[in-house]
């Protein structure tokens, strides 16, 4: 990590472009200051916060809320109930907090705030503070709140915690008490139960004061390299240690969280991306050579992930960016990630393209995933496939059809609910977990049927350049996808996103009228979509036939533009078939097929195709 002069230009958020509801886009503004004293013996720690609070909103605001998402690994949290209760628990949880001893839970409780001084009254409900302010916060204003708390870190279960099963020390995530965001919809102050987050812009100051022999990575960029060492100082440089502890010192600037791992343990690795961030890699030193040599190959493959996002997506804008062996599972956070790094060299390389995807669909276009954590983990899941199509040389016919299948399996599961459920209320969490991340690719890459590939790449990096540093929602993705396209997409928004209406198209009937062929098409399922119909002929020539559908008001260019295609008049979604003619007769015909490509989520592809039958 390296010292870094923050310039005033990178950190001003930009509130005049027009955004949800269709009024002035605004956002709230968080400047923390903290300092935190770490002892590794009992995993508690104590620390001090000062919270500059910025209302940019046009509500004057009388209350305020933190998370203390720590609370949540105690026998009878929320999270440890839903988890003995939910049908398909998360095998990482199970009953595992119910059975956490005192010194091994998590906690995290506030012994002081104050607010411009002067002390306010708060209450613990769970994992969320509530705080009843003197005086209300009045639109443009900006007030001080000034915190003392204490935490426990508890055993390594979701995400964060302490010794977890690959022996990492220290997963420092949600470990501070964090101000809840308030937005166009009002608070967001949802219990912790391990699902999603939403988090509010700002600027992260923060020391950890730890034993020497650990070593840190996460957000932010190291202000002290020259005093701390374990290689992130210049080389050459005299390190100039003292104490006991050392006082690591990070600036994280326009991020909405901040993140730490930590173990006496870790190799430390530094690789420069060629005109992009600095890479760093921590893991456990370990005899397994396997190991360390699939940790080493990663490297340059985490180059050519980061190189793949930036090119497709935008240019990656922090200077640093951090791989780190810890959590459960994997993980995204604020400028880095944490994984499990004990995995074959393929899922290595796997997670970390699906977490280096997120910096940019969650850590730079900061959705609301706990309301649309499609947009999340769906399009992150869309275009981590498609890196590791590229990077790992697989080269596969469609690179989407795991996620294709997986949707599948939901919408034919008989437990699908609406994307637009809120994570939380999710009845199963297989059923969460297909609809965030297949349905949520299906959707991206559907898309592209839709409007046309070239039209999906112009869109993906518009709704970067537009939304980063934001929180962008489903309407605002549309919109640009629609200003891109030229076409109107509110039907195909509603009906994937709001309903489990699913798409089934078939070949009906084919018959010969004369020198003339008559094709019947059928939309069996609820949801309409424009159609493709591709002919081949005896004689090896190939034809397409173009359906648009009537709600977009606009046709897809060809997406074989070496063969021939006719648009034919729209078929509007009232209608449950569509009928027209091939001015060749039906013996000239050889095969039929809705989609070839395979792109159009058609539950049933089986009466998809035909062939004459032989005489």
């Amino acid at each position: 990590m390296i010292s870094k002069i923050i310039s005033i230009g990178f950190l001003i958020s930009i509130f005049s472009v027009k955004a949800q509801n269709n009024t002035s886009y605004w956002q709230q503004h968080v400047d923390y200051k903290m300092n935190v004293d770490m002892n590794v013996k009992n995993f508690q720690y104590t620390g001090t916060q000062e919270l500059v609070y910025t209302n940019n909103s046009p509500d004057t605001l009388d209350q305020v809320f933190y998370h203390l998402y720590f609370n949540a690994f105690q026998p009878g949290s929320e999270m440890d109930v839903r988890s003995r209760t939910i049908a398909d628990p998360d095998p990482r949880v199970m009953d595992r907090i119910s059975k956490l001893s005192p010194e091994e839970i998590g906690y995290l409780k506030v012994s002081s705030l104050k607010q411009n001084g002067k002390n306010v009254q708060y209450e613990v409900a769970g994992t969320i503070l509530e705080v009843q302010l003197n005086k209300a916060i009045a639109p443009g204003e900006k007030v001080t709140f000034s915190m003392k708390f204490n935490g426990q870190v508890p055993n390594q279960i979701r995400r964060s915690g302490r010794n977890s099963k690959e022996g990492v020390a220290l997963s420092m995530t949600q470990w501070y008490p964090k101000i809840a965001e308030y937005d166009f919809e009002g608070w967001h102050a949802d219990p912790y139960i391990a699902r999603e987050f939403h988090g509010v812009w700002g600027n992260f100051d923060v020391t950890i004061n730890i034993d020497k022999n650990y070593i840190l990575g996460g957000s932010g960029y190291l202000q002290n390299p020259e005093e701390i060492g374990h290689g992130y100082e210049k080389p050459g440089t005299k390190v100039k240690q003292k104490g006991k502890k050392l006082a690591w010192h990070f600036i994280a600037p326009n991020v909405h969280d901040f993140t730490w791992a930590a173990d006496p343990e870790y190799i430390h690795d530094v690789v420069q991306v060629p005109d992009g961030p600095v890479l760093h890699f921590l893991y456990k030193k370990s005899d397994d050579k396997a190991f360390i040599e699939n940790w080493t190959k990663l490297q340059p493959k985490s180059v050519d992930l980061m190189n793949y996002f930036s090119t497709t997506i935008g240019k990656y804008p922090y200077d640093q960016y951090s791989i780190i062996q810890g959590g459960d599972g994997g993980m995204e956070y604020a400028m880095c990630t944490l994984i499990t790094g004990k995995r074959s060299f393929g899922s290595l390389v796997g997670v970390t393209a699906h977490e280096m995807a997120h910096a940019w669909f969650q850590h730079i276009l900061a959705t609301n995933e706990a309301k649309h954590e499609w947009m999340d983990e769906g399009f992150t899941s869309y275009i981590s496939t498609l890196a590791m199509d590229k990077v790992m040389g697989q080269n596969k016919p469609n690179p989407m059809k795991g996620m294709y299948q997986g949707y599948f399996q939901l919408a034919t599961s008989g437990i699908e609910q609406p994307q637009s459920t809120h994570a939380d209320r999710f009845s199963r969490n297989g059923a969460y977990g297909a609809s965030a991340y297949a349905k949520g690719a299906v959707f991206m890459a559907q898309l592209g049927y839709v409007i046309g590939q070239e039209n999906l790449t112009k869109t993906i990096k518009k709704y970067y350049d537009q939304w980063k540093f934001k929180h962008p929602t489903p309407n605002d993705f549309k919109r640009i996808a629609e200003k891109i396209s030229g076409m109107q997409l509110d039907w195909y928004l509603t009906d994937w996103t709001q309903t489990t209406n699913t798409i089934d198209y078939s070949i009906k009937d084919v018959s010969e009228k004369g020198n003339t062929t008559s094709i019947t098409l059928e939309r069996l399922g609820l949801m309409p979509m424009p159609i493709d119909l591709y002919v081949e002929y005896n004689d090896g020539s190939k034809e397409s036939f173009y359906i648009p559908l009537r709600m977009m008001r606009k046709e897809k260019e060809n997406p074989f533009p070496k063969t021939k295609r006719a648009v034919l008049s729209d078929w509007t979604w009232t209608h449950p078939t569509y009928t027209f003619n091939i001015s060749k007769p039906k013996s000239d015909i050889k095969s039929l097929k809705i989609d070839i490509t395979e792109q159009m989520a058609d539950v049933d592809k089986k009466n998809n195709e035909y062939s004459p039958t032989e005489p």
